[in-house]
């Protein structure tokens, strides 16, 4: 035997052991299925199907949720050019994911529609990839591929790549805001890093969506404050003057702050920034009020909504740590409090 020979085809009775009964012409041409024999046994009435260009159901009746996924994969690995290895060798199939609605199925959102009701599977692939949507099939392309997610064994793509392809193909104002309200609110990503993705998509600019992002970020920052809330009194904080409005006496407004600690000139920020695409993130207006109050001698905490949530008590060593050391700093500015 030398490298030329072919290796001995597997047996077909082997196709029926399958646990997802997809293959593509390649797979089964390893099998020892010539195209002939495939398209005979995909005539009408036959025991096979082809249900995308070159992927085929080795049985007649209707392909289950988890088959459509699997078929919608295959297509998208195996049309077009292949993807070298890294250090040479046989190439790699081309990478590819599950997004959008049929991804938000896969994280179990309860407002995206059930699997088998979605008449488009999308599959996100690199924008080098030289494919066109087909069937149910829907291909979506990508500047650079985020790290996808197992699901029951199916790569999907992450919760804010998902949604933010979900909502390009929804006009329903609704259902926009059902989708990324849950997205918030079942914990499945922080506000901020869903805006920051629909912003690079760059669909802020639709009315509808800009609609959902801002019920989307009252949503987002309601939850953070109850959070804040539970930290300071779980962790033995002294009690802070909440929501507030910073004013120097008889001068300009300092800006508004979720917590002010006056004994200790010690503020509390909850940071749910999300800039938008033409918005310049090195000198924002929340840069500059946190600046102008250092300069007066007052600590400014900052606090993402996703600490509050999965590491309260590190947001809570930072404050503590703020407070124990106002006994070390010059005062600060006399500052008047108001209720904001």
């Amino acid at each position: 035997m030398n490298h030329d020979t072919p290796l001995s085809p597997l047996p077909l009775r082997q196709l029926s052991g399958i646990h997802c009964r997809v293959l593509t012409a390649s797979q089964l041409r390893e099998h020892g299925i010539l195209p002939a024999e495939t398209a005979e046994r995909c005539r009408p009435g036959g025991p096979w199907q082809q249900v995308l260009p070159g992927v085929y159901l080795l049985h007649p009746g209707p392909p289950t949720s988890e088959e459509r996924l699997h078929a919608a994969l295959l297509f998208a690995r195996h049309r077009g050019p292949a993807v070298p290895r890294q250090g040479g060798g046989q190439p790699e199939a081309p990478a590819a994911m599950i997004t959008g609605l049929a991804a938000l199925a896969l994280h179990g959102f309860t407002t995206a529609p059930p699997l088998l009701a979605l008449d488009r599977i999308d599959v996100l692939v690199a924008r080098t990839r030289r494919l066109r949507s087909t069937g149910f099939a829907g291909i979506v392309r990508a500047v650079e591929m985020p790290v996808p997610q197992e699901i029951t064994g199916v790569p999907t793509a992450p919760v804010p790549r998902a949604l933010a392809d979900a909502v390009a193909h929804l006009a329903d104002a609704s259902s926009v805001r059902r989708l990324l309200t849950e997205a918030v609110r079942g914990g499945h990503c922080e506000a901020a890093t869903l805006v920051r993705e629909l912003s690079r998509a760059r669909l802020l600019t639709r009315p509808h969506v800009v609609d959902a992002v801002d019920t989307l970020m009252a949503e987002g920052r309601a939850l953070a404050e109850q959070r804040l809330y539970a930290m300071v009194h779980h962790h033995g904080l002294p009690d802070p003057c909440w929501n507030v409005d910073l004013r120097l006496p008889g001068g300009p407004h300092l800006g508004g702050v979720d917590a002010y600690w006056p004994d200790h000139s010690v503020a509390l920020e909850i940071d749910t920034r999300a800039p938008r695409h033409d918005q310049d993130p090195v000198r924002s207006s929340y840069d500059q009020r946190r600046e102008h109050l250092e300069r007066l001698g007052i600590t400014v905490v900052h606090v993402l909504p996703r600490t509050l949530r999965d590491a309260p008590g590190q947001a809570a060593a930072v404050v503590r740590t703020a407070l124990m050391a106002s006994a070390d700093r010059e005062p600060s500015a006399y500052v008047v409090v108001l209720p904001r």
